[in-house]
C-alpha cells in the first residue's frame, strides 16, 4: 500500500489490488481488492509490487497483457522473473499494451542488444527503485550486523543463500 499512500496525492480516482489477501490498511486510500483479472482488465497502470515466489514467477506473460488495456501503461518495481520479456516485447511492439516503465529486467544488466532498450513506449532505469536514504541505511545497517554476526562466530541475521 506504500505506492498507493505515495499516488494518493496525485488524486488517483480509484486503487484497485490484489494478492492472497486483503489488506486493512487498503481503506486508508479507497484501494478495492480484486482479481487478477480484473485488475489487469480495469487498470489504466499495472504497477507490479509485490514479493517473488514460485507461484509468481512469469505472471506477466501474454495472456496477462492480453486482458490489459491497450492504453495500460505496465511498471515493474519488483524483480525482472515477475515477467516473461519475450511476452511483454510482444505486448509493446504489438501495441497490446501503451507501454512499459521497467527498474529491473532479466538479467540485469540487461544486454545492449536486447530490444527493450530501442523500443520508444519502454522507460527503464537501472534498478535504483530502492535508492532512497531509509533503504540505504537499512542495507547498511543489515551489512554491519552480518559482518559483526560472522566476526563472532554467530549466526548471520541475513545469510547469503
Amino acid at each position: 500500500m506504500a505506492v498507493a499512500r505515495r499516488l494518493k496525492s496525485f488524486s488517483v480516482a480509484k486503487f484497485l489490488y490484489t494478492g492472497n489477501s486483503q489488506k486493512p490498511c487498503a481503506s486508508e486510500v479507497n484501494a478495492e481488492f480484486v482479481s487478477f483479472d480484473k485488475l489487469l482488465e480495469n487498470s489504466d497502470f499495472v504497477i507490479a509490487c509485490c514479493s517473488i515466489n514460485q507461484n509468481n514467477k512469469g505472471l506477466f506473460n501474454k495472456t496477462a497483457f492480453k486482458k490489459m488495456k491497450k492504453s495500460a501503461i505496465f511498471i515493474n518495481v519488483t524483480r525482472g522473473v515477475l515477467v516473461n520479456q519475450d511476452d511483454l516485447i510482444e505486448a509493446l511492439t504489438t501495441g497490446e499494451i501503451y507501454g512499459a516503465a521497467l527498474d529491473v529486467t532479466t538479467p540485469e544488466p540487461l544486454p545492449t542488444g536486447n530490444p527493450l532498450h530501442s523500443l520508444k513506449n519502454c522507460v527503464m532505469t537501472p534498478h535504483i527503485g530502492s535508492a532512497t536514504l531509509n533503504a540505504r541505511n537499512g542495507m547498511a545497517s543489515l551489512t554491519a550486523r552480518n559482518i559483526l554476526a560472522g566476526i563472532n562466530g554467530e549466526d548471520l541475521p541475513s545469510p547469503v543463500p
